[in-house]
């Protein structure tokens, strides 16, 4: 299965299941060695790629453990502690992560009930497990700006400095989504004043403050309702103005004429972040763009037509990997999903070495 469909599928055992879930043990059995085995990619019965009840003695504290320890070449990357189904997840729950994160070669660290997944890096300060993660993942929520960065965690595209890096704007991007969902349900005074002040010609009054936080609230889900019908009038109506869907983005390129619509599928995107994890070894990721069309989805070198490393080719049942050679030739490669892109991950950097 597909990595997308792989989540939908835990996602579902979550719904099916989490009502008979009664310990925090059933919780791992159930459904954290399956995110660990299904999703992530790691052999849960493989000691050496995980390690349960991991044991790491610090100072007076002996005899401690974190639920599962994730590894990679003999050392640590990921530590993992679990919290029964169901269970809030409180940034106190989740001390022994605190404590080991320093002492173990771990960059990142998961604390989870089985539904929701909290990942932590050390952004504030080295070797020191940050407060509040980067990253947060409901499985029975997903949201599809997650995904990739999710991908970037399994075993087959780990890449400790992909993810630090886009960890920090993760972590903000983040927390600007949840105060801006905040204020548009509950607008804070400041938030009421700064439009009541642009709108409002007066004195603002304790009542007149009263008065717009009504008001404020209401514009706020007139406004979020306009952008969705707006969104949705484009789609049935073709205009131009690109609207977004769960799976499916819908843009123009500069190439194709005006009345032209582009769909690009969440496994377009999907398999561009791999091909931007595996040859960003090579060169700086920054330099990997892509551009869809019609007929496919197109990645290149510099934005620079020039210079294709390879070309999706998914608008079909049979899926294939377009990739060049240095007259720029395009081979096509059956693949059965977007994770057999890895497979081709010599010949994807040999692609961008030629431009080099």
């Amino acid at each position: 299965m597909e990595f997308v469909e792989r989540l939908n599928a835990l996602s579902a055992k979550i719904r099916q299941q989490s009502a008979a879930i009664q310990t925090e043990e059933a919780t791992k059995i159930a459904f954290v060695m399956p995110f660990i085995n299904s999703v992530l990619g790691y052999d849960v019965f493989d000691p050496s790629e995980v390690t349960p009840e991991y044991i790491c003695d610090i100072g007076t504290k002996k005899g401690e453990k974190i639920d599962y320890a994730i590894m990679k070449n003999g050392e640590i990357q990921i530590l993992i502690e679990c919290k029964k189904i169901g269970e809030p997840l409180h940034i106190n729950h989740a001390s022994q992560l605190f404590r080991y994160f320093h002492v173990t070669s771990a960059r990142i660290s998961i604390l989870t009930n089985g539904q929701v997944y909290k990942f932590f890096t050390d952004l504030d300060a080295p070797n020191k497990m940050d407060e509040k993660p980067f990253l947060e993942l409901d499985l029975l929520d997903l949201d599809e700006h997650t995904l990739p960065e999710l991908q970037k965690l399994t075993k087959s595209a780990f890449d400790v400095d992909s993810i630090i890096s886009a960890a920090g704007e993760l972590k903000y991007v983040g927390q600007i989504k949840k105060e801006m969902a905040s204020q548009f349900s509950q607008p804070s005074d400041e938030f009421v004043k700064f439009f009541a002040a642009r709108v409002y010609d007066g004195i603002i009054t304790q009542k007149v403050r009263d008065q717009f936080t009504n008001l404020t609230r209401k514009a706020a889900i007139q406004f979020l309702g306009d952008q969705v019908n707006g969104r949705l009038k484009s789609a049935m109506s073709g205009a131009a103005e690109p609207s977004y869907a769960i799976t499916t983005l819908v843009s123009k390129t500069v190439e194709e004429p005006e009345e032209d619509r582009i769909q690009t599928t969440l496994d377009e995107l999907e398999g561009f972040h791999i091909v931007k994890a595996i040859v960003r070894s090579v060169v700086d990721a920054k330099r990997i763009v892509n551009r869809d069309t019609q007929s496919y989805f197109g990645i290149l070198l510099d934005d620079n037509n020039r210079k294709p490393i390879c070309r999706l080719h998914f608008n079909r049942s049979q899926k294939y990997l377009g990739i060049f050679d240095q007259e720029k030739n395009e081979t096509r490669h059956p693949i059965a999903s977007v994770d057999d892109i890895y497979s081709f991950a010599e010949q994807l950097k040999g692609v961008v070495a030629y431009y080099e």
